[in-house]
């Protein structure tokens, strides 16, 4: 049976795949033929057999039995046969399919190679063409080269030079493009990218435009580069002017005109010519004065009395560059010092005392008149002479030691016996000042000599009568030592009086601040049981069924509430003393703060028969929120304890630069002559609340130090039997304050820490007790620890699953929560969000948990404050 072949196209890499396929199938067509053949002779073989058996006439049965097994041994290789001719049929139908999506996908490579908008070339292994596009061939057209399938990567290149298409080549580095300029002027960027078989795919792109691009930019950027160059030395105070190496002028600016008295001039001109037209004599590096000497500067005078300063310097590659600068006003001032110089010879000549001046190496540079007619030179003689070649050789060496500390630096005054020309001795006053440059450098020394004679004798004179004067002032001094005596003996009981009494007062002093420290110090284990006291009462409120026990439940709330309050006041008042508390400054939108004490006095003062109005402010402050709220607490508590009936107004108004919060109540006043006491501490006035006040009068004492502490003012203005204001100013801001969250309704936040997994750690029993019994009342699931290793057993050495961690600041053995939640979070593969519960209300612990990102509550803690914690927390740790 014969097997039709099928030629795979010699231009499609795809069609060589299909061509093996075609092979394959044609090598088995083939051995399935000689096995049919080979079938057909045995089976031949085997009738003829049978025939020749069957005529002989014995054994019919086994000949019939041996053909039956024959034709059986024919009908399987039949079958056989038969299924490997189908087998080849269905190969054959896929063969014809796959050169159809081989043609089609060629056909698909051609269009595509045919859009690419560079030309494209692909060699083989062997470097040759296999594909390449329309515009690759476009690249040869003009030459005689004849490119085509089959023609090699060395060929193309070796035409290319050959043939004169390649111009100027720049090549690039390995495995960057190379540049080609072509004959007719276009420019081709050349990429190689080598194939996984080993071939290689060339593209080249047109970048003419780019090339022209950058040739248009550079002589943009020559043409601004020489703009800004004469812009410069157009703006010279100076007149320039360069000529180049064959004399002609390139380059000059505006200032060379006008010195030069010149009009425009055009460019390239001899600078000879121009010069001519001048009243200037042109200056070059060949320059030379009368002696032959060259001339690199020289000064000349303009027939309008102008000097002008002509300079020239070389180029390196050819021609010069002349300067011409106007010195008419240096030279004025030249003139003026030789003026001056000449004044001051006379001033100096008419003074009574010999002035020098010595360089550095001792030469005389400037002497005047008195001091050349003490040493008997002519006039101007000394000048240029060395000190040792004017005076004699000991003179010289008793003046060697003072001479050698002014070179040094210092200025030296001493006194000199001489002998004048006439032979009298007389006492001169020497004094040096060494002359010092900028740099410290001493180049010369101002000598000044004054004859004191007369005043030595005086001196001496003086010097006697002081001698008869001592007699008489041992006698008097006698006299009043023992005068003296009785006075130090007075004195001394005075002093010993005054240290007793400081003893006294530094006493009194140290106990106070004890105490106040003390207080401060011990401010957590006072708040630690009532903030116990505290979760547990929060608790029991917030339990929906207390059989009738509920009034006396938050009886006992209040007195606790109570008792917060004035503890409270009492650290306030010791930590404010001890100076504990410090101020965090910061910009904040006062309605934040305001219309939260309005909302929380309001009931205050609807539970006295009060009524309490706030007026809102859109102003932003800088202040430290906490103890501003403090200072406004102070007054609405006070504004609602001294108010029977009536009302009590919360608000603001702009006094410049500040803002006066204000709190006015119809209240029963303070008298005039009370105003200046109610600061003070442990003073109170009348309270017209029908409830008992607990109050200890620390309220406006605390007001008074935090106002200092703040640098606010506090006012006050009451009436008596009318009503008071109190108000606290606070500077204004234009910075904008952090946007504030909206809150959460407590529903909403009992809502959300429903299901709640929470870890309290905390060293007292009862405020854990207490803390598991508040937040399971919210829905939480509770886990708490007296110790980190307590903690560490139930919960699986920290890895088990949890949403919060509560720690207290303040744990046994010298630990802190900061440690411990750090260590905690050091096991886990998702660090906790962790609430630290502390007293300590120090500046650097709130910075310290603002870094760390914990959230901070002070002690006692509040279940409202509690949960808007708990709740922002685990917001921010499911978000993040």
């Amino acid at each position: 049976m014969a097997c039709t072949s099928i030629r795979p196209s010699p231009v499609s890499p795809l069609a060589d795949l299909s061509g093996v396929a075609s092979a394959d199938l044609q090598a088995r067509c083939a051995a399935l033929e000689q096995e049919n053949a080979k079938l057909r002779r045995i089976n031949a073989a085997l009738i003829e057999r049978v025939e020749s058996i069957h005529s002989r006439g014995d054994d019919a049965y086994a000949a019939f039995q041996h053909s039956v097994v024959l034709s059986e041994q024919v009908r399987e290789r039949t079958d056989a046969l038969n299924q490997a001719m189908a087998e080849l049929k269905s190969s054959n139908q896929l063969l014809s399919d796959a050169r159809l999506r081989a043609e089609t996908a060629h056909q698909h490579l051609i269009d595509a190679i045919e859009s690419i908008s560079d030309a494209f070339v692909l060699f083989d292994d062997r470097q040759r063409i296999v594909l390449f596009n329309s515009r690759f061939k476009a690249l040869w057209a003009r030459s005689r080269a004849r490119i085509g399938t089959g023609t090699r990567l060395e060929e193309i290149r070796r035409l290319s030079r050959s043939t004169g298409l390649v111009v100027e080549a720049q090549l690039g580095r390995e495995g960057e493009p190379s540049l080609f300029r072509l004959q007719d002027g276009r420019w081709v960027q050349v990429s190689e990218r080598p194939t996984r078989e080993g071939g290689l795919v060339i593209l080249y792109t047109d970048i003419t435009e780019v090339k022209q691009s950058e040739a248009l930019c550079r002589e943009q950027a020559l043409a601004q580069k020489s703009r800004l160059l004469q812009r410069a030395v157009d703006n010279l105070s100076q007149g320039m002017a360069m000529v180049n190496a064959e004399g002609a002028l390139e380059l000059w600016n505006h200032r060379f005109l006008e010195l030069c008295g010149l009009a425009p001039i055009n460019a390239h001109r001899p600078f000879a010519e121009v010069m001519a037209e001048s009243e200037l004599e042109p200056l070059t590096p060949e320059s030379r004065d009368a002696n032959g000497k060259l001339l690199r500067q020289v000064e000349v005078r303009l027939f309008d009395g102008r000097m002008l300063e002509v300079r020239t310097h070389p180029l390196p590659t050819g021609g010069f560059v002349n300067s011409f600068t106007d010195i008419t006003e240096r030279h004025r001032q030249a003139q003026a010092l030789c003026e001056s110089e000449r004044w001051i010879r006379l001033i100096t000549d008419h003074v009574p005392a010999l002035i020098a001046y010595l360089s550095a190496d001792l030469v005389y540079e400037f002497t005047n008149k008195v001091y050349e007619e003490w040493y008997c030179w002519p006039r101007g003689a000394m000048l240029g002479q060395s000190l040792r070649e004017v005076h004699s050789e000991e003179h010289c060496q008793r003046l060697e030691p003072y001479v050698e500390l002014a070179l040094s630096g210092e200025s030296v005054t001493f006194e000199f016996a001489e002998t004048n020309h006439s032979g009298q001795e007389r006492y001169m006053l020497r004094s040096y000042v060494p002359n010092r440059l900028a740099s410290g450098e001493v180049v010369g020394i101002f000598v000044l000599i004054r004859d004191i004679t007369e005043r030595r004798r005086t001196a001496e004179a003086l010097h006697q009568a002081y001698q008869h004067l001592e007699q008489r002032v041992r006698e008097r001094t006698t006299e009043l030592t023992t005068v003296n005596d009785q006075l130090r003996r007075e004195i001394d009981e005075r002093t010993q009086m005054e240290a007793r009494l400081r003893e006294a007062k530094g006493e009194a002093e140290r106990a106070n601040l004890s105490k106040t420290k003390f207080l401060a110090a011990v401010s957590h284990d006072l708040l630690q049981p009532l903030n116990a006291a505290r979760l547990f009462t929060s608790a029991l409120l917030e339990k929906p069924d207390l059989s009738g026990c509920e009034p006396l439940v938050r009886n006992v709330s209040n007195s606790l509430e109570d008792v917060e309050s004035l503890l409270g006041t009492l650290v306030d008042i010791s930590k404010l003393d001890a100076g504990v508390i410090k101020p965090d400054i910061a910009p904040f939108a006062v309605s934040e703060l305001l219309e939260n004490l309005a909302t929380e006095y309001r009931q205050v003062a609807g539970s006295e028969g009060l009524r309490l109005d706030y007026l809102p402010s859109s102003a932003l402050v800088r202040s430290d929120v906490q103890l501003l709220a403090r200072i406004l607490r102070n007054f609405l508590s006070n504004a609602i304890r001294y108010t029977a009936a009536g009302r009590v107004l919360l608000g603001c108004r702009r006094r410049g630069n500040s803002l006066s919060i204000e709190v006015w109540d119809s209240g029963i006043g303070i008298p005039a002559d009370k105003l200046g006491e109610i600061f003070q501490e442990f003073k109170r006035g009348d309270t017209v609340q029908r409830k008992q006040d607990r109050g200890l009068g620390l309220g406006l004492a605390i007001v008074d130090k935090i106002s200092r502490m703040l640098g606010h003012r506090i006012r006050v203005a009451s009436q008596q039997g009318r009503g008071s204001m109190f108000a606290v100013e606070v500077p204004l801001t234009r910075r904008a304050p952090r946007v504030r969250a909206v809150q959460d309704s407590p529903d909403q936040l009992i809502e959300r820490l429903s299901g709640a997994r929470v870890w309290v750690l905390d060293n007292d029993a009862a405020i854990c007790a207490g803390m598991r019994t508040l937040l399971e009342g919210w829905g939480c699931r509770v886990v708490t620890a007296l110790s980190e290793e307590d903690l560490a057993r139930q919960v699986d050495n920290y890895h088990a699953e949890a949403d919060l961690l509560i720690a207290d600041y303040h744990l046994d053995d010298e630990r802190n929560g900061v440690d411990a939640v750090a260590q905690i979070n050091a096991r886990r593969s998702a660090p906790l969000p962790a609430l630290m519960i502390t007293a300590n209300y120090s500046n650097e612990l709130k910075q310290q948990m603002r870094e760390l990102g914990h959230s901070l509550l002070h002690k006692p803690v509040r279940p409202m404050k509690l949960k808007t914690a708990m709740s922002h927390l685990m917001e921010r740790g499911a978000g993040a």
